[in-house]
């Protein structure tokens, strides 16, 4: 697995690889997270991929050369408040289904940790859906990760977590 810095011509692999975990997610009846449509054809989701793509903070995991998995890191999101310390916050993390079983998350975890002691930071956070069984939670706790605080944004429950560096 190669991880690289993703830019705007990645946009759409990363659409698709939202594409695959909603209809994934749908399949299973679990359409809290991110709805039963596609992010492909939202103007909303397709902007914020856009925005990240023109980012410093996307990274794109390849096998073989196909794009398998994306993360953004940068300053949290608008709906959570700052950390006092200095930090650095996962905007997103998503994977194509078709890589599912290859620790692309992980990979990209790994790479966002790593990223954030090169900073400097002292806690890299990340928010998540916490609704349905918290299957989402824990596997953020299962890399490190400590519940911070619980959130809503409109009907949508998340959950903040953070790993101290």
């Amino acid at each position: 697995m190669k991880i690289r810095k993703g830019g705007p011509p990645d946009a759409p692999a990363v659409l698709a690889m939202f594409d695959s975990a909603v209809a994934w997610l749908t399949a299973q009846g679990r359409t809290g997270q991110w709805g039963s449509e596609p992010f492909t054809g939202n103007v909303k989701r397709e902007e914020q991929v856009r925005s990240w793509a023109g980012s410093e903070g996307m990274r794109i995991a390849e096998i073989d050369g196909e794009p398998a998995g994306c993360v953004v890191v940068g300053p949290p999101l608008p709906y959570v408040e700052p950390d006092p310390e200095p930090e650095l916050y996962v905007q997103g993390l998503v994977i194509d289904q078709r890589f599912a079983g290859n620790r692309v998350g992980g990979a990209l975890l790994d790479w966002a940790l790593a990223e954030a002691r090169e900073r400097g930071v002292k806690v890299l956070r990340v928010d998540c859906y916490a609704g349905d069984d918290g299957r989402l939670v824990r596997y953020y706790e299962r890399w490190g990760f400590t519940r911070e605080k619980p959130f809503t944004v409109g009907e949508w429950p998340g959950m903040v977590l953070r790993r101290e560096l």
